[in-house]
């Protein structure tokens, strides 16, 4: 079930305007499946006009933002909830726990950062949520080249690079999400006896 997801974006709006209005079409979306965005708490850049748009729109907006962020002013303070934390080890853990899956939009070292450590909690079995990767204007492009650099040279097993959704467009890349997401059926057990 994708009820609500975790997404990693730039705390600034980028070069381009498509950046910003890539995430206005992504709140859209997700506001029309009814989904909630969990998000680092801030009002600036990308994740400000994300968040921005899902509120406006009616949507659940939910914000984690460590404590330091806070008495800087870069909080958004009209969330439907915001948690304050003491720290990015804090918000990561929290963010994650409260989401059903997780989306790295454009953004910087922060957002890569975020992104890699949710795909080694996967590597790890940590959690078996989705990962996407909304590639506005091939923004992921170089990265995507990367990961599968490391596949190549043996550093990351293939069955990682390729859990990775990637698309550009907001509603394909929502329904992989929940394809990802969706319960699987386990295998039956067999009953009897064991025999010592």
């Amino acid at each position: 079930m994708l009820k609500s997801i975790c997404i990693y974006c730039g705390s600034s709006t980028g070069a381009a305007e498509a950046y910003a209005d890539a995430m206005r079409q992504l709140a859209r979306k997700m506001i029309d499946e009814n989904i909630a965005l969990v998000y680092g708490g801030g009002k600036v850049g990308l994740m400000g006009i994300l968040a921005d748009e899902m509120l406006r729109l009616g949507g659940e907006v939910t914000g984690i933002i460590p404590k330091n962020l806070m008495e800087k002013e870069l909080a958004h303070e009209e969330l439907t909830r915001l948690y304050i934390v003491r720290d990015m080890h804090e918000r990561k853990a929290m963010m994650a726990d409260l989401a059903d899956g997780f989306i790295a939009a454009p953004g910087g070292i922060g957002t890569m950062e975020e992104l890699f450590e949710t795909l080694a909690w996967s590597q790890l079995g940590l959690h078996e949520k989705p990962i996407g990767i909304y590639n506005v204007n091939n923004y992921y492009d170089c990265l995507i080249e990367l990961v599968s650099h490391f596949a190549k040279e043996g550093f990351v097993r293939e069955k990682y690079t390729e859990s990775l959704l990637i698309e550009n467009d907001p509603g394909t890349l929502l329904d992989r999400l929940r394809t990802a997401a969706a319960p699987r059926e386990k295998p039956a057990r067999t009953t009897g006896r064991f025999l010592i």
